[in-house]
């Protein structure tokens, strides 16, 4: 799957989870927490989300700082 498939999916799941926020401006380098303003509530949701439109689980408990780290984990696990 490419990158930027991959990045529009994920976006998409974000606007279904903060549908107030605009993610217009989100890039690779856009801090979850800091930037994106997800809380411990959403970071969750957007886990449960990815799990489900990707087909996967995550292993473990992976600590995502940055998009581009949940880009890259979904790229590595997804078998679409």
């Amino acid at each position: 799957m490419q990158r930027e498939t991959i990045f529009e999916g994920l976006k998409e799941i974000l606007i279904q989870i903060k549908p107030s926020m605009d993610f217009s401006s989100v890039n690779e380098d856009s801090q979850l927490v800091r930037d994106l303003g997800l809380d411990s509530l959403t970071i969750l949701l957007l886990s449960l989300a990815i799990e489900n439109k990707y087909g996967f689980r995550f292993e473990g408990n992976p600590k995502f700082i940055t998009v581009r780290e949940v880009l890259d984990y979904i790229a590595a696990n997804t078998t679409l």
